[in-house]
């Protein structure tokens, strides 16, 4: 059970800056079992297998298995591969902190409304409009794709008239409700997985020589020819870096989807924990067999002059001799991307919601309709994904390579500013005489962990455009770094107007949207039952046991 307390009283002085919502009332319930949050208006209507499942596969999409060609072009199958490292470790970073507080305050917008409460209201403004920017771009990026792969099929329809179908098809889904919502991403994700293990045992069989017809053992060819590096040595690693910022968005978003779950308490922690096997198996399995089955000079895999953005898979399986084994892995691409146009249409319309009706976007944009519905952001999260259309002009890999630029920078912002919350938190949890004890779900290797991800995500961002300097090349100079400029122009000019204050560690409120469910011992009832009758303590458990419950 879910308990929040009352809401604690403000200063004066900081009365007015406070659009929280108000004290929670109960909850409204549905036809189908479900309620109705009273705070945000949405409806409850996400089981844990949903979230789980989202947390483990549900953004993966043209991202990972198309854009990954041009980082494994850039800076070939090592670049990838540390790439993919280096980001998972952040990644991995990111979530430990997002756990500890999102299990304790599971409330509409988590870390986006965590902002305004530990720091300051505008800085919460400047996080949520950049988190908002992720999934728009995303978002263009997945329907350039799914555009894409339909003018291979039939080119008799234009791509604007391609966009329109799919822009008016998912509109209308989403319109459905979270349920529809939630049960079609299980199923889609569910047939990722699938399909990523069949291209994970097809490149073992290939590498090992095992295809019929092929002559010798494919083996590490292409980490020798054209080279673990394709030529561009560190240049490489940092263009990757971007590109691998934009697969890995995305894992945070179970911290959106927490107000519409069931049971918050037990599904966020759940799914937060599962994150680390989608970094191991999805992403590292990728990169690895990527790099392995895909040489990095292939010409398809950077093709400005075609519509189509080829994928690795794509190349790997025509190279080992499938004729048609691309349109296989064309099919497989397009239902990806039918989950990931869904996730980033969901994610980006709870995070514009949340903003609203905290005061730091459109009110509007805050209204649900009875079902739980947020129509008006839902509509303009759908609309802006028109961005994909600048490939009428572009073409279709150039259109990518600029929107994947934008949504990578701004999610080095969003996850140093995760970071940054997370210490904000350790530090009024310490100053106001709680507890680590007291917290249901435990950051490992506080505060290293969090300082960590400040000062990775603040150094990635500020050295992921630096290739665009020798040569000098304008256009993606300024792609590159507008948004470092754009995320404290809202800060300073929102902080100007409202004229909001940095929350100082004594005044932060603590309380209210807090789980109430915990004993004397600070720990959810069921987890010390348990711990009890296998006749375990915290003193007893050895060390490897505590670090795997994190997992």
């Amino acid at each position: 059970m879910l308990g929040l307390s009352p809401r604690k009283a403000k200063s004066p002085d900081t009365i007015e800056e406070d659009a929280s919502p108000p004290p929670p009332t109960a909850d409204v319930a549905v036809g189908d079992n479900t309620v109705i949050d009273p705070d945000s208006g949405v409806k409850r209507g996400l089981k844990n297998r949903h979230l789980s499942m989202m947390a483990l596969a549900g953004i993966i999409g043209p991202g990972l298995l198309v854009g990954s060609g041009g980082a494994l072009s850039n800076g070939g199958p090592a670049s990838l591969l540390i790439g993919f490292g280096v980001i998972g470790i952040i990644a991995f970073s990111i979530m430990q902190s997002l756990g500890e507080m999102t299990t304790l305050y599971p409330g509409g917008g988590s870390f986006i409304s965590l902002a305004e409460r530990m720091v300051d209201k505008a800085f919460a403004v400047a996080v949520g409009w950049n988190y908002f920017l992720i999934w728009v771009f995303v978002l263009a990026n997945e329907y350039n794709v799914i555009c894409s792969i339909f003018q291979v099929w039939s080119d008799t329809v234009p791509l604007w008239g391609y966009f329109l179908i799919f822009w008016t098809a998912f509109l209308a889904f989403q319109l459905l409700g979270v349920t529809a919502f939630g049960e079609a991403e299980f199923w889609l994700a569910l047939l990722k997985l699938i399909g990523l293990t069949a291209f994970f045992i097809f490149a073992i069989v290939y590498a090992a020589g095992g295809i019929i017809g092929q002559d010798q053992a494919l083996g590490f060819t292409y980490w020798r020819n054209p080279g673990a590096f394709n030529g561009n040595g560190f240049r490489g690693v940092a263009t990757v870096f971007v590109f691998c910022s934009t697969f890995y968005a995305g894992v945070e978003s179970v911290a959106i989807a927490a107000t519409e779950t069931r049971n918050p308490g037990k599904a966020v922690p759940q799914a937060i924990k599962q994150v680390f096997w989608r970094i191991i198996f999805i992403y590292m399995g990728s990169a690895f067999f990527f790099g392995l089955t895909c040489p990095a000079d292939a010409p398809n895999l950077i093709n400005g002059t075609t519509k189509v953005l080829q994928s690795p898979m794509t190349v790997a399986i025509q190279n080992a001799g499938f004729r048609h084994g691309s349109d296989l892995i064309n099919v497989f691409i397009f239902l990806t991307c039918l989950s990931a146009c869904n996730s980033s249409i969901y994610i980006g319309s709870r995070t514009v919601l949340y903003m609203a009706q905290n005061g730091q976007a459109p009110r509007f944009l805050g209204k649900t309709d009875k079902r739980g519905v947020p129509i008006w952001a839902i509509l303009l999260t759908n609309a802006v994904g028109a961005l994909s259309m600048m490939n009428v002009s572009t073409g279709a890999s150039k259109a990518y390579s600029y929107i994947v630029n934008l949504s990578g920078v701004s999610t080095f912002l969003v996850w140093a500013s995760i970071s940054f919350i997370h210490i904000r938190f350790r530090s009024a949890w310490k100053t106001q005489g709680r507890t680590r004890e007291e917290l249901p779900f435990k950051s490992l290797w506080y505060p290293w962990n969090a300082y960590f991800g400040v000062f990775a995500n603040c150094f990635l961002a500020l050295v992921q455009g630096w290739t665009t300097l020798s040569p000098f090349d304008a256009g993606t100079f300024v792609d590159a770094y507008i948004l470092l400029a754009l995320f404290p122009i809202i800060y300073f000019v929102f902080k100007f107007v409202k004229k909001t204050r940095y929350m100082r560690s004594y005044e932060i409120d603590l309380d209210y949207g807090r789980r109430t469910d915990l004993d004397s011992t600070g720990m959810v009832p069921e987890d010390r039952r348990a711990m009890e009758e296998s006749g375990e303590n915290e003193k007893g458990i050895p060390y490897w046991r505590k670090l795997a419950k994190n997992f």
